[in-house]
């Protein structure tokens, strides 16, 4: 066991910053390291070299984020309006000064000098030295430095421009509030433990019951209302919830068009997937053709089978049968597939997964499979932005001294006003080497918006609450057990279309029937799920499994279309014609639903693909190493070694080998989604 008692090397940060104290240091992070530019600028030619500067350059990088990064962190989490607002004006000042310092010419012009007179001396550059030259060269070039003066300046003024209405699009879907509202009868099949946490409130004399648009409240009237209006009408007011984002989209676009045209790029999506595994827009078409085409039968065979549910259950209370698989059906009908053919209720195995339960004990199969543990740090003595928030050190499994560190995490699992509406992970540190050949140790924290206790029940989560939560831990072992020489290297500095494979992977153990077995226990008994509840559950896992991935190819072939396409046109239409024929649901109104597709400015422009393609690879590693002992040590020390160790200082590939012992294929993934071992045409 790690000796708990040692004192880290590093103290955690204070979250006590006032609106003021924001803006102060971000300005003064900004001021320091646009004069740390101008001497870099100012290096005499011979005077350029690895150590004046790339070493200089990437500390100096990793001192600005370290700063930067949990001041506009605030923006996501804080209760504070004032703060709230404060980060995001930070973050704005950090981004536009982002755009600016990656278009000096004279620090380009320092880096290229650098480079010339490394190859000139001879020096040997360790392989993520090399990677690190290498980068910093290739960002300049995609910054358009190579452009002539006019075109530099018409390249920043576009992209500070666009980062300003990314900016405002966030902000708007973190702040979201709104509700729709209805009677007691309308929510008739809701479960009463759901429906006890809603807002009541009387209106002209009749008792209506708030849902908002969080997914705790709203998911389980799409998944349970047996009332179609109620669906339709909690499926519309949640499509247009952030209506006022669609000209910000539409601007965004047209932003990006320019700016990739500015760069010689035939499309952007041609010159954002540049720098991934997949490297062109091309590959990306290519892979969500191959996988509609191979979809489209599976789903359209579970859409019969689930309109024939639903005739069913409408002829059975004498209403009329419109023959439409409608959008608001498909969670419905899909969730009372599983329950007949399974005869598995979603809401009885919620019983089995309270969070005061899950939550730990997910902790500790992770603590022993990747040998850490956690210390929960005492709530007087720790600080974070809520009280709610739960703070841990991390330390290396039998620990003896400092030298066991590992860092530090954050867990603020619950939803609140105007907090980040789903879950997610923010490296708010990256561990790196100092300049002083000391370590700085990362810190991971991890949003999410798992259900609140109600008055009857304590917190309880879905199964699929459970996949979600052990997938973004998935996300911090990854920015915690990393370490890497450079901090822009850390943790899931690898490829956007790599970076969600290791927790897809992770996601596997909420499949396996010893794992479930551990961390359930009935919320009044304390009993663990039966052997045959396991049994249904882990065959629930490919039901219908085609539309479901239909609907992800929807909005991968969404944001694909939009940012390969030359000239703007009707994104609400498009959005919701590609669903109607990709997801194969009818959609009713339609809704301005592109609006609430947050990942489109998140980093995912051009990218949704991701999720598919990475499971290829997260398919991989799971069946070629840990489908025989999920919960081995030494598996997942292999795992720390291969994969999450190294970050993105080499080539995923390379990663990938090392951990399978072999180039990656998809006859996993194939296997795993049709039962077939056939390859997919997308190259690997």
């Amino acid at each position: 066991m790690a000796d708990l008692t040692l004192t880290p090397p590093q103290s955690a940060p204070k979250w006590n910053h006032s609106a003021e104290d924001i803006l102060k240091l971000t300005k003064e992070a900004i001021q320091k390291d646009r004069e740390f530019m101008d001497r870099i600028g100012k290096l005499p030619k011979d005077q350029c070299n690895f150590e004046t500067v790339f070493l200089a350059l990437a500390n100096e990088e990793a001192e600005f984020d370290n700063i930067a990064e949990p001041l506009a962190f605030y923006q996501n989490v804080s209760p504070s309006k004032e703060l709230r607002d404060a980060s995001n004006e930070a973050e704005v000042l950090t981004r536009d000064y982002g755009v600016e310092a990656s278009m000096r010419l004279d620090v380009f012009a320092a880096k290229q000098a650098a480079e010339a007179n490394i190859k000139a001396s001879g020096k040997k550059l360790n392989d993520e030295e090399q990677r690190l030259v290498e980068k910093m060269l290739l960002e300049g070039r995609r910054a358009g430095l190579a452009l002539p003066e006019k075109e530099r300046t018409e390249l920043m003024g576009l992209k500070k421009e666009l980062s300003q209405v990314c900016l405002e699009f966030s902000k708007n879907f973190n702040e979201e509030n709104g509700i729709v509202s209805f009677t007691l009868e309308e929510l008739k099949g809701v479960p009463n433990d759901v429906v006890s946490g809603y807002t009541k409130r009387t209106e002209n004399g009749k008792e209506l019951y708030d849902v908002t648009h969080k997914t705790p409240d709203i998911f389980p009237v799409f998944k349970y209302a047996e009332n179609a209006d109620t669906r339709r009408r909690a499926h519309e007011s949640y499509e247009a919830r952030l209506s006022i984002n669609v000209p910000l989209l539409s601007k965004a676009l047209e932003l990006r068009r320019n700016i990739a045209a500015l760069l010689g790029y035939k499309t952007w999506a041609d010159y954002v997937t540049e720098v991934k595994m997949i490297k062109n827009a091309q590959g990306v078409e290519e892979f969500l053709d191959d996988l509609e085409q191979r979809l489209r039968p599976v789903g359209l065979r579970e859409r019969e089978v689930l309109l024939a549910l639903k005739k069913e259950e409408l002829t059975s209370k004498g209403l009329p049968f419109d023959g439409e698989f409608n959008i608001w059906d498909y969670r419905y009908y899909d969730r009372k597939f599983i329950e007949e053919s399974l005869s598995l209720d979603d809401s009885l195995v919620k019983e089995y997964f309270p969070v005061s339960v899950v939550v730990p004990v997910i902790l500790e199969i992770y603590q022993s499979l990747l040998s850490v543990r956690f210390k929960e740090v005492k709530k007087e003595e720790a600080s974070t932005w809520f009280e709610e928030v739960q703070m841990f050190e991390v330390w290396q499994e039998g620990a003896k001294d400092e030298t066991g560190f590992v860092g530090y995490c954050y867990l603020d699992l619950f939803p609140r006003a105007s907090k980040y509406s789903h879950a997610a992970v923010w490296p708010l540190l990256p561990g790196y080497q100092l300049s002083s050949g000391k370590r700085q140790y990362p810190i991971a924290a991890m949003v999410a918006n798992l259900a609140k206790p109600t008055p009857d029940r304590p917190a309880l989560m879905r199964h699929d609450d459970v996949v979600t939560f052990f997938h973004e831990m998935g996300h911090v072992f990854h920015g915690l057990l990393s370490k890497t020489q450079f901090a822009r290297f850390h943790g899931t500095s690898v490829a956007r279309d790599f970076v969600e494979a290791p927790s897809q992977m992770l996601e596997n153990w909420c499949w396996e029937p010893k794992v479930l077995e551990k961390m359930s226990s009935h919320y009044e008994t304390s009993k663990p799920l039966s052997a045959d509840l396991i049994e249904k559950i882990v065959k629930s896992r490919y039901v219908n499994v085609g539309l479901f991935y239909l609907r992800q190819l929807f909005f991968a072939k969404f944001d694909l279309k939009v940012h390969v396409d030359n000239k703007a046109e009707d994104y609400t239409a498009l959005w919701n014609n590609l669903r109607e024929h990709i997801s194969l649901v009818k959609g009713g109104k339609p809704g301005p639903g592109q609006g609430s597709f947050g990942h489109i400015v998140g980093g995912y422009d051009a990218g949704y693909y991701g999720y598919t393609y990475s499971l290829v690879f997260a398919a991989d590693m799971y069946a070629t190493v840990f489908k025989k002992d999920p919960l081995d040590p030494a598996l997942g020390m292999k795992y720390r070694e291969c994969i999450l160790k190294p970050g993105g200082s080499r080539e995923e590939t390379e990663s990938l080998k090392a951990f399978l012992g072999r180039p990656p294929n998809s006859e996993a993934f194939m296997k795993e989604m049709f039962g077939t071992e056939a390859s997919t045409a997308a190259s690997l």
